[in-house]
C-alpha cells in the first residue's frame, strides 16, 4: 500500500511538472571556461531584474524553470570571469537550450553584486558540508612544495588526523571505516598513502570535493558518519596541456587533451586526461633525511588514473575512467602494502523534451591489502565488487526532486590470527539495494530539505528505513540559521581495536548473520550498525569578504560490531557490539579577499564508547583542534606565493602499562616445555581503556611557490617547502617493548619544480 501511495505522489508530481512545463517556458544549458572548455561549477545564470535563476552543478549544468512569457537578460557573472549577457525573447511552452561560455580575465569587474557563493548561501542547505577546489587545495603549504588533499582535509574542523607516520582521518567521532570515500562515483577503499602525507588523488586532476561531514542528505548511505565526494575534470577540450613535477618525495605526470576539440559552434567534445606519481622515498630519505631513523622513511607508492569524456551540445555527457593504486611500508621488522584498482563509466543524460537531468554510474573495485610481522603470521584482507547508481532531478519553481536506487555486490575476505594464536576468518559475499529521494524547496526565508532512504542488506538480512531533514532559515542577508538531523547504517565492520595505537592494517569485513550480545546483556534484534546525527549551527557574514561558521554537532551511534580481539576460547565469539557517541562543536573564519587568504578552524570534541565493561575514550579522542592557513601572493601576475599552516592539538588517549611477563605460545601444543622454551616478552595492560594522555601536539609548516610565465599556456614553478619549521618533538607513539619513544616526523625541507604546458 506504501509503494503505490509514493507511486502515486511521483507521478502526480511529474504531470503536473508536465503540465506547469506546457504554460510556461525552461532555459537550460552549460557553463564553460572558453580557454579550456572545463564546465565553471556552482556559478549563477539569473534572469536580470526577476527572482529567477539556478545555480551550475559539477558538470556546469543549470536548469531555470516555469518561466512566464516575455523579454528577458540572460545574466551569468563569476569571479576572474567576464560578464555574460543575453537578450531572449521567451514564448509560452518554449524549451530553451542556452550554452554560455565565459572569457577569463585578469582583473576583478566592479559593481558585479551577485555571486554564486552568495546565491549558494542563501538556496543551499549547507549543513556539515564543505566543498573543495584545486585552487583551495594550493593554498595550503605543500610536503615537498606539493599540496595534497589529504593535507587540506586535515584543517577542516571536525576532523582529526591520528599522526605524520601512518596516521588516519577521524570525522567527527568516526572511524575511517565510517567514511564513504568516493572517485567519480566510485568508492575507495583505502584513500591515503601509509606515510600518511598524500592521497591518491591529484591535485591538478580535481574538479570539485565536497566533504560531508554529518547528517547528509538520502542521496548518500552506507556509512554511519561521513562522506567524501572527489569529482576529477574532464581532459582540456581544446588543446593538449600537461605538468611534469619533481621533488625529493615523488615525481608526477599530467596529460590532457581532445581527440574532438570543443568549437564556438557546439560545445560537443571527446577528450581525454591521464595522471601519474611515483614515490621514491624510501630511497631520497636515506640521503636527504638520514636523521629521521636510520631506515629513513620506508615508503613507496605508484598512482595511475585514466579518464575519456565525451561531451554532447546540449550537456549530456559519458565518460569512462580507471584506477590502479598501491603502497608499500617496510618498517623495523614489518612489512605492509596494498593494491587498488577499478574501472567504470559515469553518465548524463538531457532529454530533449522534459526539464530533467538523469544521471549514473557502474564502477568494478578491487581492493587487496597484505601485512607480515616478525613471529606471526601474516594477515590479509580484501574487498571487491560492483556499484550501480541512477537517478533523476526534476527542476521545479523553487523547488528541486531528486530520486534513484543504488545496487552493489561486494566481497570480503580476511585471514587473521590473534595473540593467542585463536584464527579468525571471513569471506562473505552480500548485495546492497537501497532507493532514496530528496526534496528541496527554496522560499523567501527558508530553505527546507527532506530526504529519505530505504536500505536493504541481504546478507544479515535487515531493512533500514532512514528520513532524513535538513533545514536553513535566512535570518537576514548576512546571517543564516541551520539544522540537519538524519538516520544512518552500515554493514561493514573493521579489524582495527582501541589497543591499535599504531596499526596500517585495516581488514574489511561485512556484520556477521549470527545473532550477538548487546552490552546489557540482551540479544541483538539484527547486526546491523546504526548511528543518529543531530547538527546546528549559523553562517555569519561579519564583513563583505569575512565568513564565520559554528556547528554543534551530535552523533549517537546505536549499535558497532567490531572484531573480538580479546577471544581466548574457540567457543568465545568472534565479534563484540559496542555502543558509542560522538558531540562537540566546530568554528570556522574565513578571509578571502584579492591576494590574502586566511582559514581558522577550531574543534571541541568528545568521543565514548562503551563495550559492556566501560566506557572509555576510543585513542583518536582529541579535545581540542585548531588549525589556521594563510596564503599571500605578490608581484606583477601574482608570480609570488607564500603558505603557512599551524596546527595544535590535544593529546591523544592510550592504555597504561602496568607490567610485563614471559608469555608462552605453546607453539608445539601439548608437546611444548615452558621450562626449556624461551618465552616472549607478554604486556600487561591497565584494566581501564585509554585513561593515559599523550602530551599537546603542534607542528608549523612553510612554503614560498616563484611562478616563470615563459608563454600563455607555458610556465614553470619553482618552491621550497618546511615541514615542522621549529622541529617540534611530537611524539608519535611509546614502544612498550622497546622502551622507546617514537616521534612524529622532524623538520624536513625539500625543494622542487613543475613545467606546465
Amino acid at each position: 500500500m506504501k509503494k503505490k501511495i509514493i507511486s502515486a505522489l511521483l507521478i502526480g508530481l511529474i504531470i503536473s511538472t508536465n503540465l506547469m512545463a506546457q504554460k510556461n517556458a525552461n532555459i537550460r544549458g552549460t557553463v564553460i571556461d572558453k580557454g579550456n572548455g572545463e564546465p565553471v561549477l556552482f556559478t549563477n545564470v539569473v534572469l536580470k531584474g526577476t527572482n529567477y535563476g539556478a545555480q551550475t552543478d559539477e558538470n556546469g549544468f543549470y536548469s531555470i524553470p516555469s518561466i512566464p512569457p516575455g523579454n528577458y537578460t540572460l545574466f551569468c557573472t563569476y569571479v576572474g570571469y567576464d560578464t555574460f549577457q543575453l537578450q531572449l525573447n521567451v514564448k509560452a511552452s518554449d524549451l530553451i537550450t542556452q550554452n554560455i561560455s565565459l572569457n577569463k580575465v585578469n582583473i576583478n569587474l566592479s559593481g558585479v553584486t551577485i555571486t554564486a557563493k552568495s546565491e549558494e548561501k542563501r538556496t543551499e542547505t549547507t549543513i556539515s558540508v564543505t566543498k573543495i577546489t584545486a585552487k583551495d587545495i594550493n593554498k595550503i603549504p605543500g610536503i615537498g612544495g606539493e599540496p595534497d588533499l589529504a593535507q587540506f582535509l586535515q584543517v577542516i574542523p571536525g576532523v582529526i588526523f591520528t599522526g605524520d607516520q601512518g596516521g588516519e582521518l577521524y570525522m567527527r567521532g568516526g572511524t575511517p571505516i565510517q567514511t564513504k570515500i568516493l572517485l567519480d562515483g566510485m568508492t575507495i577503499y583505502n584513500p591515503f598513502h601509509s606515510i600518511g602525507l598524500f592521497s591518491v588523488f591529484e591535485t591538478d586532476a580535481i574538479k570539485n570535493v565536497s566533504v560531508l561531514n554529518g547528517a547528509f542528505n538520502a542521496e548518500n548511505g552506507g556509512r554511519l558518519s561521513a562522506v567524501v565526494d572527489v569529482q576529477t575534470r574532464d581532459g582540456n577540450r581544446k588543446h593538449l596541456a600537461g605538468k611534469l613535477s619533481v621533488n625529493p618525495f615523488q615525481s608526477k605526470l599530467l596529460l590532457e587533451g581532445p581527440f574532438k576539440k570543443i568549437s564556438n559552434e557546439n560545445n560537443s567534445s571527446i577528450s581525454y586526461l591521464f595522471t601519474a606519481k611515483s614515490s621514491y622515498l624510501d630511497r631520497t630519505s636515506k640521503l636527504l633525511y638520514n636523521y629521521v631513523d636510520s631506515l629513513g622513511l620506508p615508503f613507496n607508492y605508484t598512482d595511475l588514473y585514466g579518464k575519456i569524456s565525451i561531451n554532447g551540445d546540449n550537456g549530456s555527457k559519458l565518460t569512462f575512467f580507471g584506477y590502479h593504486f598501491n603502497d608499500n611500508a617496510n618498517y623495523f621488522s614489518s612489512r605492509y602494502g596494498w593494491k587498488s584498482f577499478g574501472a567504470g563509466t559515469n553518465f548524463v543524460v538531457v532529454p530533449g523534451q522534459s526539464n530533467a537531468l538523469i544521471n549514473g554510474s557502474f564502477s568494478l573495485s578491487d581492493y587487496r591489502m597484505s601485512l607480515q610481522e616478525a613471529d606471526t603470521k601474516p594477515r590479509t584482507s580484501g574487498i571487491n565488487g560492483f556499484d550501480l547508481i541512477t537517478d533523476i532531478t526534476y527542476f521545479l519553481q523553487d523547488a528541486q526532486l531528486k530520486y534513484g536506487i543504488n545496487i552493489g555486490g561486494y566481497r570480503t575476505t580476511l585471514e587473521f590470527v590473534n595473540s593467542i594464536g585463536n584464527r579468525i576468518d571471513q569471506n562473505q559475499n552480500t548485495t546492497e539495494i537501497s532507493a532514496f529521494f530528496v526534496f528541496k524547496k527554496n522560499t523567501k526565508r527558508i530553505v527546507l530539505e527532506p530526504s529519505f532512504r530505504l536500505h536493504y542488506y541481504a546478507s544479515l538480512p535487515a531493512f533500514s528505513p532512514e528520513p532524513r531533514i535538513a533545514i536553513k532559515y535566512n535570518a537576514s542577508d548576512d546571517l543564516r540559521i541551520k539544522f540537519a538531523s538524519g538516520i544512518y547504517s552500515q554493514n561493514f565492520i573493521s579489524t582495527k581495536a582501541d589497543l591499535d595505537i599504531v596499526n596500517l592494517f585495516t581488514g574489511f569485513l561485512t556484520a556477521p548473520d549470527g545473532q550477538l550480545q548487546r552490552t546489557d546483556g540482551s540479544l541483538s534484534n539484527n547486526n546491523l550498525q546504526r548511528a543518529y546525527h543531530i547538527v546546528m549551527g549559523f553562517e555569519k557574514d561579519v564583513a563583505k569578504n569575512i565568513e564565520i561558521n559554528i556547528e554543534p554537532y551530535y552523533k549517537y551511534f546505536q549499535q558497532l560490531i567490531n572484531l573480538n580481539r580479546n577471544k581466548i576460547a574457540p567457543r568465545d565469539p568472534d565479534f563484540q557490539i559496542e555502543t558509542g557517541q560522538a558531540y562537540g562543536i566546530d568554528f570556522l573564519l574565513k578571509y578571502d579577499y584579492k591576494n590574502f587568504y586566511l582559514w581558522t578552524g577550531y574543534s571541541l570534541s568528545y568521543v565514548y564508547r562503551d563495550n559492556g565493561d566501560q566506557v572509555y575514550f576510543p585513542h583518536y579522542d582529541r579535545r581540542h583542534n585548531a588549525n589556521i592557513v594563510s596564503s599571500y601572493s605578490w608581484g606583477k601576475l601574482k608570480k609570488w606565493q607564500a603558505d603557512i599552516r599551524w596546527n595544535l592539538g590535544s593529546g591523544f588517549p592510550f592504555t597504561l602499562t602496568q607490567g610485563f611477563y614471559d608469555y608462552q605460545t605453546f607453539s608445539q601444543g601439548l608437546y611444548s616445555n615452558p621450562y626449556t622454551t624461551n618465552g616472549q616478552l607478554g604486556i600487561v595492560y591497565n584494566d581501564q581503556l585509554n585513561t593515559g594522555r599523550l602530551p599537546y601536539y603542534h607542528r608549523l609548516d612553510l612554503s614560498v611557490k616563484r611562478t616563470f610565465y615563459i608563454s600563455e599556456r607555458t610556465k614553470i614553478e619553482s618552491y621550497v617547502s618546511i615541514v615542522n619549521v621549529y622541529n617540534r618533538r611530537n611524539i608519535f607513539y611509546f614502544d612498550r617493548v622497546r622502551y622507546s619513544r617514537v616521534d612524529q616526523l622532524p623538520i624536513i625541507p625539500a625543494a622542487g619544480l613543475s613545467f606546465s604546458f
